[in-house]
């Protein structure tokens, strides 16, 4: 019979625990050479000529701290979504947010510097997966907006701005978790923008999500959202740009016909799809703590025979 915590690590995927092993792995090597840090975090003086920090960073956990919730939030928030939405799309999801993360948290410290001629900006390495765990919470979102997370008595859709909202008076507290906000912001929008426009539907055959309730504001109380929409829709312009040509390529028509990807029928089967696999684990999860339970009270009672 193997020990509770073995049979808890095989209900995970195995490419949610291929990545562990990298975080882990990394973290051990980071720790062990000090001086890999240069070579494998986001260190915006040094980018060029060394780009691959673009993509390295983001597996580069350098304190246990953030290794533990990088590494428990890979395993849960993937066992929910990689099954959805399968390994090869888990992946690139991955990867393209990985790599958004990274270019815009450069440009902004590139900016920073620019602004306040303060070194460290240039200087200081940058580098965590939480930027995508970011992304995943608006993959929950997208999928069981509605859904009442257990204990936490709240619903999924309000799990980024959250996030975010509590990140950010950290920070006002904690100087070093200035370090992950750039990561979070950008994870979260650039996770939004990757299921918002470019991840492909094998049931539709188009790209996307452009459904109005998956609007980047529908993340935020009510009397927030015209002014998201304001500033969504400046990003929009820049990062998509203003022709019809880019738009097509995306799978989207223009005019007075409905975008496809949009009708709600098959937005509300996405939703009971994210759903019925978020109740199935639960209610897996509940039945194995009955089994332990019962095995328990099976050994206690042999004892007392």
């Amino acid at each position: 019979m193997g020990s509770p915590g073995s049979e808890i690590f095989n209900e995970f995927t195995k490419l949610c625990k291929g990545l562990v092993l990298i975080l882990v792995g990394v973290h051990i090597v980071v720790q062990l050479i000090p001086s890999s840090l240069t070579y494998f975090a986001l260190i915006p003086a040094r980018t060029i000529p060394f780009g691959w920090n673009l993509i390295t960073a983001s597996y580069v956990e350098q304190s246990i701290q953030g290794l533990v919730v990088s590494t428990l939030g890979l395993l849960f928030m993937g066992k929910l979504l990689e099954p959805i939405w399968g390994s090869k799309e888990f992946l690139k999801f991955i990867f393209a947010v990985n790599f958004l993360t990274s270019v815009c948290v450069f440009i902004t410290a590139i900016a920073l510097y620019g602004v306040t001629r303060q070194e460290n900006y240039l200087y200081m390495p940058l580098s965590g997966f939480h930027g995508v765990l970011a992304g995943f919470l608006v993959g929950i979102n997208q999928m069981v907006p509605d859904q009442e997370l257990p204990r936490l008595k709240i619903k999924a859709k309000w799990l980024p701005s959250l996030m975010l909202l509590l990140s950010m008076a950290i920070s006002f507290f904690t100087p070093e978790s200035a370090t992950y906000l750039s990561n979070l912001i950008f994870g979260t929008y650039m996770g939004w923008i990757y299921l918002r426009y470019l991840q492909r539907k094998p049931e539709s055959k188009h790209r996307g999500d452009p459904n109005e309730d998956f609007a980047f504001s529908t993340f935020f109380p009510e009397f927030l959202r015209p002014i998201i929409d304001l500033i969504a829709s400046k990003f929009h312009r820049n990062l998509c740009g203003k022709s019809e040509a880019f738009i097509d390529t995306l799978g989207y028509s223009l005019g007075s016909a409905p975008l496809p990807g949009s009708d709600p029928i098959e937005a509300s089967r996405r939703r009971e799809k994210g759903a019925g696999a978020l109740e199935e684990r639960l209610a897996a999860e509940s039945l194995i703590a009955a089994g332990k339970k019962s095995e328990e009270l099976q050994i206690n009672g042999t004892n007392n025979v």
